[in-house]
C-alpha cells in the first residue's frame, strides 16, 4: 500500500528534522522574495495599472456600455460597422469583451484621463494593449477599472490574450488617440 497511517496518531507533536527546517525556511524566504519582486514591479515596471475591481451584473453592464456608445457615437468604423465613441475627458467609459469582439471603438483624448471599465459577458478573456503591453484579465461579473491617461496618439490593438474558443485568434479591437 502507497499510503499508509503513522505508527503515531500523534505525529504532529513529533520534533521537525533538520533538513525539514531548513526547506520550510528556504521556501518561506523564496516566497517573500517573490512578493516584494511583485511589489516592485508593479512600481518600477509600470506595466501593471492599479486598478479596482466591483461585481456587476452583465446586463447592467452591457447596458452602461450601450448607452454611452449611443450617446457619445461620433460614427461608425469602416470595416466593422461598430461605433466609434469620443466620450468626453474625465469620464467613465465601457469596453465590452464578448465571443470574439472588444464593444465599441473608443476615440480617446492625447493626454486626458479616462477610467476605463472592463467586463466580459461570457467568460474570461486577456485584454492586452498593444504597443504599451498592458496586461489584464477581464472577468465576468467583474467591472475592472483602470485610470488610463493616453500619453501619444495613434491607433492602439487590444487582442485577447487568453485563449477563449475557436474564434479566439479574430478577437481583435482598437482603442483610438486623437490630439
Amino acid at each position: 500500500m502507497a499510503i499508509s497511517p503513522p505508527e503515531r496518531r500523534l505525529w504532529w507533536k513529533e520534533p521537525i528534522g533538520r533538513a525539514e527546517v531548513i526547506w520550510i525556511a528556504v521556501a518561506f524566504v523564496w516566497g517573500l522574495v517573490m512578493f516584494s519582486a511583485m511589489i516592485y514591479w508593479h512600481i518600477v515596471g509600470e506595466q501593471n495599472l492599479s486598478n479596482e475591481a466591483y461585481r456587476v451584473d452583465p446586463e447592467v453592464f452591457a447596458a452602461r456600455a450601450e448607452e454611452l456608445a449611443d450617446k457619445y457615437k461620433v460614427r461608425e468604423d469602416e470595416v466593422t460597422g461598430y461605433p466609434i465613441v469620443h466620450p468626453p475627458p474625465g469620464s467613465d467609459i465601457y469596453l465590452i469583451a464578448r465571443l470574439w469582439e472588444w464593444w465599441p471603438i473608443f476615440e480617446l483624448e492625447e493626454g486626458q484621463n479616462y477610467r476605463l471599465h472592463l467586463s466580459s459577458l461570457d467568460w474570461q478573456h486577456g485584454f492586452s494593449l498593444q504597443p504599451e503591453n498592458i496586461n489584464i484579465q477581464v472577468h465576468p461579473n467583474y467591472d475592472l477599472v483602470l485610470t488610463v491617461t493616453p500619453s501619444e496618439a495613434g491607433e492602439y490593438s487590444i487582442v485577447c490574450n487568453e485563449f477563449c474558443g475557436i474564434g479566439h485568434h479574430i478577437m481583435v479591437g482598437k482603442l483610438l488617440v486623437v490630439e
